[in-house]
């Protein structure tokens, strides 16, 4: 194998791929990136049990400046090539390798020998036929995910909490998230072509859907298909396969409350700066919990019985009504929540002190299929 190739472009691809490679693995081959030269191009490959990453470098791309002047392939070590690639010289850089799988990298005055592998040896991708592609309107999806992913849980006992939610609706998609305190829930529309039917519900690993914003084009092309076991996302020139979980997602919708006692509307900004005031004094206690008081005509958060000391600020909002209410919550989660609807009016609507609160923009977006919602679990405490 032997091909030449602009050094910035390449370092790019590279970085995608690496992103699937675990530190460590149990198939130690998993360990390297698998590089292939063709006619058409250079394909490169990083993989672990959860996500395989496909990067198709084609030689009539410009921009890469290519030329494959002997087909082959080989496993390298990923972490040690990109450092190598991204240290070297010149623009310009040469890599062969020989029958023995020794590479060799050229760039200028620079020369480096390195060890690789039998690329044979390396597991194989899924050959799949695939029916249709669902095409996603990148920065919506970013989006979705970024609005979402912070409510996936973090323990392994209950894997399918660990990914987001993906069902179809009639002309959109809906990501849901939990980790059983919270849920987090967002719409964005887009043109599915069988509808409802266009793909069953499925869970993806929080760790593919992460990965994946980082390498979307917000201009760029986005398409998902669905397998029986997997899930192939189509970018530009990057093909992303990821396992599905397994196991029943709970029926979230029915966690949503119909009614509700009292509602607060309040800017989402200024209120996530009081939270992160005063959860400076609720981590300093071991139940890292805030208060929130509606009264008749005050709304104040506070954190009191703290060894430290105690905090109250009064908040600004546009509208309290309903009946009086003293309410407790992580402030953690809580901030997490606000972040998600950024600088915008947001109303909290309470069913009890002990009930889950929902929120939600408090002016119905635009876009239809646009909504956001989060609902956090409170904390029970003396005054629930």
């Amino acid at each position: 194998m032997k091909f030449v190739i602009q050094k910035q472009a390449f370092i790019i691809q590279l970085n995608h791929v690496t992103r699937a490679i675990p530190s460590k693995a149990t198939i130690p081959i998993l360990q390297g990136i698998k590089i292939t030269a063709t006619n058409e191009g250079i394909t490169l490959i990083g993989s672990d049990a959860d996500i395989s990453i496909e990067s198709f470098l084609p030689v009539d791309n410009e921009s890469y400046d290519l030329s494959i002047e002997e087909e082959g392939s080989i496993v390298l070590p990923a972490r040690l090539f990109n450092d190598i690639i991204k240290k070297l010289p010149k623009d310009e850089v040469v890599i062969e390798s020989d029958d023995f799988y020794h590479a060799t990298i050229t760039s200028g005055s620079a020369t480096f020998n390195i060890n690789g592998q039998d690329s044979e040896s390396y597991p194989r991708l899924p050959d799949i036929e695939i029916d249709q592609q669902i095409n996603l309107p990148p920065l919506l999806f970013k989006q979705m995910v970024d609005q979402t992913v912070f409510a996936t849980s973090n323990q392994e006992s209950r894997p399918v909490l660990t990914g987001i939610h993906l069902t179809a609706n009639a002309s959109s998609i809906t990501a849901a998230a939990t980790d059983s305190h919270r849920l987090s829930l967002r719409e964005i529309p887009t043109d599915l072509p069988n509808g409802e039917d266009s793909f069953k519900p499925i869970t993806i690993p929080k760790k593919t859907m992460v990965e994946l914003t980082r390498m979307i084009d917000d201009n760029g092309k986005l398409a998902f298909a669905v397998t029986e076991q997997q899930v192939i996302f189509f970018l530009e020139n990057l093909t992303i396969f990821s396992r599905l979980l397994e196991g029943n997602y709970p029926d979230v919708y029915r966690l949503i409350p119909s009614s509700h006692q009292t509602e607060l509307v309040l800017n989402a900004n200024n209120f996530l700066q009081a939270i992160d005031r005063a959860s400076l004094m609720s981590h300093e206690s071991k139940n890292n919990v805030v208060q929130l008081e509606i009264g008749e005509d005050n709304v104040e958060l506070s954190v009191k019985g703290n060894q430290v000391g105690h905090v109250a600020e009064e908040i600004d909002y546009k509208k309290a009504e309903g009946d009086a209410i003293i309410i407790s919550f992580n402030p953690d989660y809580m901030k997490d929540a606000l972040k998600s609807f950024g600088d915008v009016d947001i109303k909290i609507q309470f069913q009890s002190s002990i009930r889950p609160l929902l929120m939600s923009q408090d002016l119905e977006d635009e876009v239809p299929h646009s909504q956001l919602l989060q609902l956090l679990t409170p904390i029970r405490t003396h005054h629930s």
